[in-house]
C-alpha cells in the first residue's frame, strides 16, 4: 500500500504545487516511485481547475522540476486515505486540523518546515509569494527544497515501519 502525502496551501497554485513537484522529484530520485503518492490541494476553492501560477511554473521549469497540475480544494473525506497532510503555514495547519474528522486525522497534519533542521522553530511558515515578484517564488522554492529532504527521511522511516 502506497504512502500518501498531500501538500496544502491556500489556493493550490503557488506553494503547494511547488512542494508537490519538488517532493515528487525527491521521491523519484530515492527510488520510491510506486511506494509514495504525492499530490496537493488548497484550503480554499478560488482557483479550482486552474493551472499553477505562471511564476510557479517559471521557477520550477528553471530548476528542472516537472509539474502537471490543476488546482483543487482539500476535502475532509481525504483524511482517511492520506498518511500525512503537509501544511505550508500555521494558518493552513489550524484550518486543516479543524477540518479533520478525528483526533487521529488531525495528528496527520504537519508543517513542512518542521522537517527542516535549519528552520527557525519560531517561524515555520513557507512565505506566500503570490503578491510579490519572481524573487519571492525563487525564495519559496529554496525553502521548500530545504525542508523536502527531512520530509523524505521521515517518509522513508514510515515506509520501513510498514514493511513486514
Amino acid at each position: 500500500m502506497a504512502y500518501r502525502v498531500c501538500f496544502v496551501c491556500t489556493g493550490n497554485i503557488c506553494r503547494s504545487p511547488m512542494a508537490e513537484a519538488v517532493f515528487r522529484a525527491r521521491v523519484r530520485e530515492a527510488g520510491l516511485d510506486g511506494l509514495v503518492v504525492v499530490d496537493s490541494a488548497g484550503t480554499d476553492g478560488w482557483h479550482e481547475g486552474d493551472g499553477a501560477d505562471p511564476r510557479t511554473r517559471t521557477v520550477l521549469d528553471a530548476a528542472g522540476y516537472d509539474l502537471d497540475h490543476r488546482a483543487r480544494r482539500f476535502q475532509a473525506t481525504w483524511f482517511e486515505r492520506l498518511d500525512v497532510v503537509i501544511a505550508l503555514d500555521e494558518g493552513h495547519l489550524r484550518e486543516l486540523r479543524g477540518l479533520a474528522p478525528t483526533a487521529h486525522d488531525a495528528a496527520k497534519v504537519r508543517l513542512l518546515r518542521g522537517y527542516d533542521p535549519a528552520a527557525d522553530p519560531g517561524d515555520l511558515d513557507v512565505p506566500d509569494p503570490y503578491y510579490g515578484q519572481l524573487g519571492g517564488f525563487e525564495n519559496c522554492l529554496s525553502v521548500i527544497e530545504s525542508a523536502s529532504d527531512g520530509l523524505l527521511g521521515a517518509v522513508h522511516e514510515a515506509l520501513k515501519e510498514r514493511a513486514p
